[in-house]
């Protein structure tokens, strides 16, 4: 957020930029402990197929946003190289600020890539598999009370549907 408030300093029409960074700051971390990093430490502690795979799903996502912020399209609240070089003609200071987050945007990026595929080298050699995953999936979806009341009214409502005469 620090570099798109420099930008919005320089060109008040950056307000949404600085708006959606403060957006992307406050949501990202938070969402990155509850979607990743508690899915892998869980796949890791259990040697879960299901958690692994819920990992890699969101992590992938995660690394495309990497991407985005790192090339950095003006307008989506990103502090990337496109943003920098736009800047670069009005406000040299600025944009030198902006593409020293860009090289970080893009170190973490290329981390993140890194990081994907050591853990997927971790989860080749346990014994998971997606049909390991949809069975704990299964397993963990009708062990849920919640989950079992609400299949067993859904297929009393459809027997009991089925056979009322019409």
């Amino acid at each position: 957020a620090l570099p798109i408030f420099a930008w919005f300093c320089v060109d008040s029409g950056a307000g949404a930029n600085f708006g959606l960074s403060i957006l992307w700051a406050i949501m990202f971390t938070p969402c990155s402990f509850v979607c990743w990093y508690r899915p892998l430490y869980k796949a890791i502690r259990s040697d879960s197929s299901f958690n692994f795979f819920v990992f890699f799903f969101i992590f992938f996502v995660q690394d495309i946003i990497y991407v985005m912020e790192t090339i950095g399209i003006p307008g989506w609240g990103f502090s990337g190289w496109i943003a920098a070089l736009t800047v670069l003609k009005a406000n040299v200071g600025v944009a030198v600020i902006m593409l020293i987050v860009a090289m970080l945007f893009t170190a973490t990026a290329v981390l993140g890539v890194i990081m994907l595929k050591r853990i997927h080298s971790m989860y080749r050699r346990t014994d998971a598999s997606f049909q390991k995953a949809q069975q704990e999936f299964a397993a963990g979806v009708f062990a849920n009370p919640t989950v079992r009341t609400a299949a067993a009214n859904a297929a009393a409502g459809a027997a009991q549907n089925a056979f009322q005469p019409q």
